[in-house]
């Protein structure tokens, strides 16, 4: 007995591989994004945690300001330097060494943010250089050079020429006059 279908089976066999496919996406993601949810449920749960811990040390410092007697006025009038600021629960106020507490950026966001730093400077860089040494601008900056020139000229020789009047006036002023010795 021959059996007729009506669609190949190889367009089956294409359909049921792709909802297999699909099936197994749907899968893995609904499990990523399960372990994304865990991951910031408890990166909230360690917030709360490190917020409270904070909040405790606030309220121990508020507490420790208050409990001190010493009024404010009666305290020496001397200058003090911070040149660190160390863990408040150790007695001596020495903490954990700064280099310790420091963030630490991973090298290779480091050297991408360095590289994409030095390619937007090249990059203005080169763009500033084209725009400088157009011949547009080449030549309105040879216009303005030559304008200032003449400008300089001019009030250099209506300097001069004040001067001169001035000289010359004040030589007048000096000499004797002719009717001022007749007289």
């Amino acid at each position: 007995m021959v059996e007729e279908w009506s669609l190949p089976v190889w367009a089956v066999v294409a359909a049921a591989v792709a909802l297999l496919v699909l099936l197994a996406v749907t899968l893995v993601l609904g499990v990523t994004a399960a372990r994304g949810r865990r991951r910031a449920e408890q990166a909230a749960a360690r917030a709360r945690v490190e917020a409270e811990e904070l909040r405790a040390r606030v309220e121990a410092v508020e507490q420790r300001l208050l409990a001190s007697d010493a009024p404010p006025a009666t305290r020496p009038a001397e200058e003090y330097v911070i040149t660190r600021v160390g863990d408040l629960d150790a007695p001596d106020g020495a903490g954990p060494a700064a280099a310790d507490r420091a963030p630490v950026v991973p090298a290779p966001l480091f050297a991408d943010v360095v590289l994409r730093e030095s390619v937007v400077q090249v990059g203005s860089l080169a763009a500033g250089l084209r725009r400088a040494l157009a011949p547009e601008t080449r030549n309105r900056v040879r216009f303005e050079v030559r304008r200032e020139v003449r400008r300089s000229r001019k009030q250099r020789r209506a300097d001069q020429r004040a001067a001169r009047r001035d000289w010359e006036a004040r030589r007048r002023a000096a000499e004797p006059s002719p009717e001022a010795g007749a007289a």
